[in-house]
């Protein structure tokens, strides 16, 4: 990624720019969804009870402010980045688990199944964006402790 920086000459501001409009881009679902979870309370625990998480009103409504809390917390996580690499690691997890319970196409007869497909792919592709948003994070670091300088949110320091 240097080297093609280097070649085409983007302003280190543009790439900053970028970088965070990419990150907030991968992190927008699970903003809004922890928002609308948040904003409309017995909505989420019906969502945990339609998926069959905890059926019982008081695991429920405990699996649903956890997720709430998982969603927006992993987010700014990623978002600040603060933690960037745990955020990233929670949300691929979530999604990950999320994805096997809610899109079973498996299961669906077409025409159903089709989109039920499609959503589960492009689930994993999120899986693999936060993982690459993990590793990222962790080389930076990395980079940064061998060349002795403080990593920077949101920067890669070069090695």
């Amino acid at each position: 990624m240097a080297a093609l920086v280097k070649v085409i000459h983007v302003p280190a501001p543009a790439l900053r720019m970028l970088h965070g409009l990419a990150l907030l881009g991968l992190c927008a679902a699970y903003l809004q969804g922890g928002l609308n979870k948040a904003l409309d309370f017995p909505g989420a625990v019906a969502e945990m009870r339609h998926f069959g998480l905890w059926p019982a009103a008081p695991m429920a409504v405990a699996v649903a402010v956890a997720v709430i809390v998982l969603e927006l917390g992993a987010s700014l996580l990623i978002l600040s980045g603060r933690g960037r690499w745990l955020g990233a690691l929670l949300l691929a997890a979530f999604t990950l688990a999320a994805t096997f319970l809610a899109n079973r196409f498996w299961l669906l007869a077409p025409p159903e199944r089709f989109m039920v497909e499609n959503a589960f792919f492009e689930h994993l592709g999120l899986v693999g964006g936060f993982l690459l948003v993990a590793l990222q994070d962790w080389e930076s670091r990395a980079a940064a402790r061998l060349s002795g300088v403080q990593a920077v949110a949101g920067e890669r320091v070069a090695p």
